[in-house]
């Protein structure tokens, strides 16, 4: 089993936690299945309201133009008719949603490859604790300047709530986004440069996501 340093919010070494090979061995990085998982989140995320007006939608007078026979023109029944000029448009999109089913073994598949991802990356960091002795942004910032953030993070925090200290000193910083270890999805981890974890959040998602690995898969790694 691999190792990872633990440090605290002033940069500073303070210990180190036991990663499993299940989660995170670089044999688990299976990058068709990250490409399905992102694939079915943004699909999701459509909104899918556009529209076009059919001949039942479009203004415009229902009643016969001229008689069917005897005018030597073509017969018509409505100026509303797809063939006419301001008439209803045929087979044109209508409201839907993109979104469609997705295997729950595949999203936690594609939630390990993405751990295993940032940690071959260098980009998973793992902290003691997000929690600071005041709630503002300015030293959250400097916090996450000590842990060499540079660019966007994601911050991933353990408990069936977010603490509201820490939500408070997060939520205004440019290009970080807080979040429990619960709703993480692979998406979010690939979307943001690096990955950081509270020590708690990221054993209990480890504890979890071991469980779903099949014992077939175990045995390879192992």
């Amino acid at each position: 089993m691999a190792n990872i340093d633990v440090f605290d919010l002033g940069g500073q070494k303070v210990g180190s936690l036991e990663l499993a090979d299940e989660v995170f061995a670089p044999s688990e990085v299976n990058e068709a299945l990250l490409w399905e998982a992102v694939k079915h989140y943004r699909a999701a995320l459509r909104q899918g309201t556009a529209a076009t007006k059919n001949r039942k939608l479009v203004s415009g007078s229902g009643k016969k133009l001229w008689k069917q026979k005897g005018t030597g023109r073509a017969r018509v029944g409505s100026v509303r008719s797809p063939l006419w000029r301001h008439g209803g448009t045929v087979h044109g999109p209508q409201p839907r949603s993109y979104d469609y089913a997705f295997p729950k073994k595949k999203l936690l598949g594609a939630l390990r490859s993405a751990l295993a991802a940032k940690l071959q990356d260098g980009k998973l960091t793992v902290v003691e604790s997000f929690e600071l002795k005041e709630a503002k942004t300015k030293l959250y910032r400097q916090a996450l300047n000590k842990l060499e953030v540079k660019k966007t993070a994601l911050l991933v925090e353990n408990g069936k709530e977010l603490s509201p200290n820490v939500v408070l000193g997060a939520r205004n910083l440019k290009g970080v986004e807080l979040m429990l270890n619960n709703e993480v999805h692979p998406y979010d981890l690939l979307r943001y440069e690096r990955a950081i974890f509270s020590r708690p959040a990221l054993e209990q998602l480890q504890e979890a996501l071991k469980k779903t690995v099949s014992k077939r898969r175990k045995a390879e790694v192992a």
